[in-house]
């Protein structure tokens, strides 16, 4: 029986029910070879050989094969249909050969099928061929562009810039992005302008709303209204007018779908209506494929096969009637420059089956084919025909116009199955529904209508103008302008910063600028979020810090490498390649010939250089202007000493004086906070009095991690003097020598545990007050307690802790969460152990040293505890999955 070899265990099964007992179907699970992790992988001085091994878990995958190779030597290599397939193809191919499994006489075939149907399966077994080595070409060429990026810059930016993670050919670009539009952000200043609408009635008593669109006989533009006093005045002219319908224009207009998903437009809409990220997105169309529902999901195209556009034409008849379906089918051009990855478009495999008739028993995937099948049906279908009205009224000296548009749907077409989402929906005028209106009617104030808008502008902390007609004067407010009547509203507004980019809008950029493939997108999304430079809130992207620092650096000294243009043309020289145009080692050579005299450029760097150019670049956001107009890098402890950035031994960056260690001011990385504006700056290093038992000076200081009393100074003898961290609840206007020795001498002993003798003790810990008896830690309401708390008053506390905590067998609660691991994932969180409080994430279980309070330890400890557990022995997890959510 022949062997045939694809991806995956699903698409293995699949498939096997369509070829049946005549062959045997294998999964190879991915790629089986890989460049090691290590340098000189890729060595340039030898064309750009490069050392390939095989992954340990792939190893009996490759075993079985080359076992059921022994049974019968022929080979169809059935991977998927694009770069990275015809990669697994090759990589398998040469594998098998260099463990003698395929002899001289075994026949090697490799066939390609869109969607793994039995009739698609069945064409393509009878159509086999060789395996491409232009696609396997361009496929080298990616990989070893990016194993040199990766391997040669990496270093670089641990050396200069500690810390920082590393860097990426296509994945620093995107953060490029991300960092850049923040920056446009920060940037923007709000520009006012008013606008001007009024709720008017027609003779039949029907209303509408109309907007303000000429004064004083000139046509308005968006900042023609710029103030209070402005818009004032034009509420007052429309409010003291007569008005009435001057035009009625009424225009049909159609509609047309969109047309079917390629990979990119499916991510988009998918973050749009569900919110899935382009990760999720993909896992769900993965699965989907395998099992035969849909066509290969990584793809540039979007055509339609023949016989596909008709069997969506005649689904459409079928559901919907003859009047929804085009006398001529749509056809819909490819964009794709590179012919390798323009795919038929990504669609349903039987255009018959909505998603409530197929059994899918993920959510995720039942959604995902619901929108792939509205999509791919509705691009098929008629056009929507609407009418659009516009309405013209004016007053009668021509000193007033004001403008009101609407849209009635005569013929639903397409919009019956599927609207395409946008990113960031503005109101649309044109959707409201006007009611009827002729030329010559007169209108009249829709009395009081305007009411409840005007309430809620004043509602968001603006205050109310009121246009008194009778008396002509104005009551001064900020939001809005109310006609005396109420059917005139004049509202304040301002120019908006872009938003920032979700993982739909980033991807559509990247689409636009020619940076990545399908199949890269989501991974470079997962990567950059992974590697801590970026973090996603309420859907949308923002960089961290340390994004912020990798980009600055490379930037300045490997601007080219991030250019735009560059990446694009660098993609189109990887398109070439595999169309036969141009030979994967030119391409790398011409790339590697001035990549490495760059780096090797950087070499000569000091750190204080980089930091320096950093700080310069980073200036509008480290140290924005302040508004009296002083210099915003002075220190303000020491008013002599310049602030940049420094970097700590241990990874990570702060903001510090110049005057080091004579001032030692220093704040955490990123634009000042408030405190620094509200003179709290002016306590640090303040000497609050004397210990008397130890005659030790008590200082109140501010630290990279906030505020806390000291206890003496750093000396030779006495490297660690005391410190207390202030509660969070405590500023430090309100410190003094007291309550520092208070804060000094915790924990305070409450006194002995009537039942077993053990010392019960009070204090402060990362979330509030709490006592502790042993391994049980129980929260106080009040943070005076921990210092008045008494023997009855803990032990109750106590013990209702260990009653929430369950009897024998239940799962331990966490004394702590920390979250996720800040670089691998997974939870990380303080547990109690049967030898003591311990840090737990994955199967590594770190032991806390004996003096560190387990309310006290931070993510930062937590994580180095867990690396020293690791470096003993202790496993490290391999890959990061997340467990699939249950239907």
């Amino acid at each position: 029986m022949p062997v045939v070899v694809v991806e995956s265990p699903a698409k293995a099964k699949t498939i096997n029910k369509y070829l049946g007992d005549d062959y045997t179907v294998l999964a190879s699970y991915g790629h089986v070879r890989d460049l090691p992790s290590k340098d000189g992988s890729v060595d340039p001085e030898q064309g750009f050989a490069m050392e390939w091994e095989v992954a340990s878990d792939s190893k009996k995958h490759l075993k079985a094969i080359a076992d059921a190779l022994k049974d019968d030597p022929d080979l169809i290599l059935a991977t998927d249909p694009d770069r990275e397939g015809e990669a697994i193809s090759w990589h398998l191919q040469e594998a098998l050969q260099k463990r003698r499994a395929l002899k001289k006489d075994s026949k090697v075939r490799r066939v390609t099928f869109n969607a793994i149907t039995k009739d698609a399966v069945t064409r393509a077994m009878a159509e086999p061929r060789d395996v491409d080595m232009e696609l396997v070409e361009a496929y080298l060429a990616r990989r070893a562009l990016d194993y040199l990026v990766g391997f040669t810059l990496s270093p670089v930016l641990w050396r200069k810039l500690p810390g920082a993670k590393s860097a990426g050919r296509v994945q620093s670009v995107c953060l490029r992005l991300v960092v850049e539009r923040e920056m446009e952000i920060e940037a923007f200043r709000p520009r006012e302008y008013w606008s001007v609408k009024a709720i008017l009635e027609t003779p039949r008593g029907q209303s509408f709303e109309a907007r303000l669109v000429s004064l004083g006989g000139k046509k308005l533009d968006r900042y023609d209204l710029p103030n209070q006093a402005e818009a004032g005045l034009a509420v007052q002219a429309v409010a003291s007018r007569a008005l009435s319908v001057t035009q009625v224009e009424a225009k049909p207009t159609s509609r047309n779908p969109a047309p079917p998903f390629m990979t990119s437009t499916l991510q988009q809409e998918a973050s749009r209506k569900f919110g899935f990220g382009a990760k999720q997105t993909m896992a769900a169309a993965q699965r989907l494929y395998e099992a035969g529902h849909i066509t290969y999901m990584r793809t540039d195209g979007i055509d339609m096969a023949p016989e596909a556009v008709q069997a969506a034409r005649a689904a459409i008849t079928d559901r919907f009637g003859a009047n929804y379906t085009p006398s001529s089918p749509r056809i819909y051009k490819n964009k794709a420059k590179n012919a390798q990855e323009a795919h038929e478009c990504i669609r349903p495999t039987d255009m018959t089956k909505s998603a409530d008739e197929i059994r899918l028993s993920e959510e995720d995937q039942r959604k995902l084919y619901d929108l792939i099948w509205k999509r791919t049906i509705a691009s098929q279908m008629e056009a929507a025909r609407m009418e659009r009205t516009t309405v013209t009224i004016a007053s009668d000296d021509r000193q007033v116009e004001l403008r009101a548009t609407g849209q009635v749907v005569l013929f639903d077409g397409f919009l019956k199955v599927y609207e395409e989402g946008r990113d960031d929906a503005a109101e649309d005028e044109d959707g409201k529904r006007l009611p009827q209106i002729s030329e010559g009617d007169a209108l009249s104030p829709a009395k009081g209508a305007l009411a409840a808008d005007f309430a809620k502008a004043a509602g968001e902390g603006d205050a109310v103008i009121e246009d008194d007609s009778a008396s002509g004067e104005m009551k001064r407010a900020d939001a809005a302008l109310l006609s005396r009547d109420g059917a005139v509203l004049g509202q304040q507004h301002f120019t908006q910063p872009p938003p920032r980019y979700t993982e739909a809008s980033l991807v559509k950029r990247m689409e636009e600028l020619g940076i990545g493939r399908p199949s890269t997108y989501a991974s470079i999304l997962d990567t950059i979020q992974a590697r801590g430079y970026v973090t996603k809130d309420k859907g949308r992207l923002i960089p961290e810090d340390k994004g912020r620092l990798v980009i600055a650096f490379l930037v300045n000294y490997f601007r080219r490498y991030l250019e735009y243009d560059y990446t694009a043309k660098l993609e189109t020289e990887l398109d070439e390649v595999s169309a036969g145009e141009q030979h994967y080692q030119d391409v790398l050579e011409r790339f590697w010939r001035d990549f490495s005299a760059a780096v090797a450029e950087t070499s000569e760097l000091r750190i204080t250089d980089v930091l320096e150019k950093i700080n310069e670049v980073l200036e509008p956001h480290l140290f924005p202007p302040k508004p009296d107009g002083s210099d915003p890098r002075l220190c303000p402890k020491c008013g002599a000493g310049r602030l940049s950035m420094r970097t700590a031994r241990s990874g990570g960056a702060f903001i510090g004086c110049s005057n080091y260690p004579e001032c030692r001011y220093t704040r955490p990385f990123g634009p000042p906070s408030d405190e620094a504006e509200d003179g709290t700056a002016d306590l640090d290093d303040k000497m609050l009095g004397v210990d008397p038992d130890s005659s030790e000076p008590v200082y109140l200081r501010n630290g990279r991690f906030g505020w806390y009393v000291q206890l003496g100074e750093v000396t030779e003898e006495n490297k660690k003097p005391p410190r207390a961290s202030l509660p969070k609840m405590w500023t430090p206007e309100t410190m003094d020598l007291d309550k520092a020795l208070r804060l000094l001498h915790l924990p305070r002993l409450v006194g002995q545990h009537p039942d077993d003798g053990e010392p019960i003790e009070a204090n402060f810990g990362r979330y509030g007050p709490y006592v502790k008896h042993g391994r049980i830690y129980a929260n106080l309401p009040d943070e005076e307690e921990v210092f008045t708390v008494g023997m009855n008053r803990a032990v109750e506390l106590i013990a209702e802790k260990a009653a929430k905590r369950g009897g024998r067998g239940a799962t331990a609660a966490p004394l702590k969460e920390l979250g996720e691991h800040p670089t691998e994932g997974g939870p990380v969180n303080v547990m109690n152990g049967r030898y003591g409080p311990y840090v737990k994430w994955e199967k590594v279980n770190a032991t806390l040293p004996k003096d560190l309070d387990p309310q006290d330890i931070t993510m930062e400890r937590a994580v180095e505890l867990i690396a020293e557990k690791q470096a003993k022995g202790g496993k490290k997890k391999k890959t990061t999955t997340r467990a699939k959510k249950k239907a």
